[in-house]
């Protein structure tokens, strides 16, 4: 028998090829990004005429995408004028949100839904199942381009009902078909992990809250909500840290541009790479890990998203078993001779 010191060792080996690839994979590029935050990128000196390589920015960077601070050709700190990227910045802050929101929100519904039809008992099931999932098979630059024929002005929409809605240029219109689209496309993903967790339920579970008298609506809320509310709460944590980083989907379907009235955050960090920003663009890369961690961090402290699978090991006080033991130790009781 390995003592348990030696088999903490044991296991520690073992797992230090995988740390040290995760590390070299995921640790250095935000160790770099965070490092290249604090230089200065490529420009030119005021004093001299002729561009300058790096050097030390400090918080440059950040102020300039926080609180729009440009460096004016005289040297001369000012606010950013109109057309500067910066300007973007907390319009696509909102936006970002905004479709987070929005679309999670509404995958978490449809998802719920989606994931209690799948998890009936009838004919044909496999079948349901496999449809359900096609859209979340497809990768998004074609359900973005897909979704891009159907909101063109002579689309589908337009023609079939009758619309003269400019889907592509209007504000309005326009997120709302990212957000028609991004619903369509990951609702899916939702139910499956949804779908995993009404799995986990027991079946007699229902059975008691039945003898019960429970109806339905009395059995989702008071059993299938309490009992799926972990893995539902991981898979909106995962659909949220997603939406957070959107970027496909609105540049393919609307535009690239920065001001589009879908830009969202990463966006603003491809265009500022396309100007050979890239220090700046690290700076702006490192304030989106910044909100992606703060809003994990607030999910899994605060809204109960147990990533570790800890608290679904612990034993869970479900709605009517107490009175089915007690009815089926009094029928032992019962069936014992006097």
């Amino acid at each position: 028998m390995l003592t348990r010191a030696r088999q903490t060792r044991t296991a520690a080996w073992l797992i230090a090829p995988a740390l040290g690839v995760l590390a070299v994979v995921i640790g250095y590029p935000i160790i770099r990004a965070i490092y290249l935050s604090f230089q200065a990128d490529r420009r030119l000196d005021p004093d001299t005429g002729v561009f300058v390589e790096g050097g030390f920015a400090g918080l440059d960077h950040y102020l300039y995408w926080l609180t729009n601070r440009c460096m004016s050709p005289s040297g001369n700190v000012t606010v950013c004028p109109p057309g500067v990227l910066a300007t973007d910045f907390w319009p696509a802050v909102r936006i970002t949100l905004f479709f987070t929101v929005v679309t999670v929100l509404l995958e978490t519904i449809l998802g719920m839904i989606m994931a209690l039809i799948m998890n009936g008992e009838y004919k044909g099931r496999g079948l349901v199942r496999a449809a359900v999932l096609i859209p979340w098979a497809i990768p998004t630059a074609v359900t973005a381009k897909l979704w891009q024929f159907i909101f063109a002005d002579r689309g589908i929409i337009n023609e079939l009902f009758g619309l003269d809605v400019s889907w592509t240029t209007d504000p309005w219109a326009a997120r709302s078909a990212v957000i028609i689209a991004d619903v369509w496309k990951t609702a899916p993903f939702m139910a499956l992990l949804i779908l995993a967790g009404l799995q986990m339920i027991p079946k007699d579970v229902y059975e008691a809250a039945r003898v019960d008298g429970a109806n339905r609506w009395q059995q989702f809320i008071q059993i299938t909500m309490p009992l799926v509310k972990p893995a539902l709460m991981v898979a909106v944590l995962f659909r949220t840290l997603d939406a957070l980083r959107m970027y496909d989907l609105p540049v393919i379907m609307i535009s690239s541009s920065s001001n589009s009235p879908t830009a969202t955050i990463s966006q603003l960090v491809v265009e500022d790479m396309r100007q050979n920003n890239f220090n700046s663009a690290s700076a702006l890369s490192t304030l989106i890990f910044l909100l992606i961690f703060a809003v994990a961090f607030i999910m899994i402290r605060f809204l109960g998203a147990d990533i570790s699978g800890q608290r679904g090991l612990k034993k869970r006080k479900v709605p009517g078993m107490g009175r089915r033991r007690k009815a089926a130790a009094e029928e032992e009781k019962q069936e014992v001779p006097a």
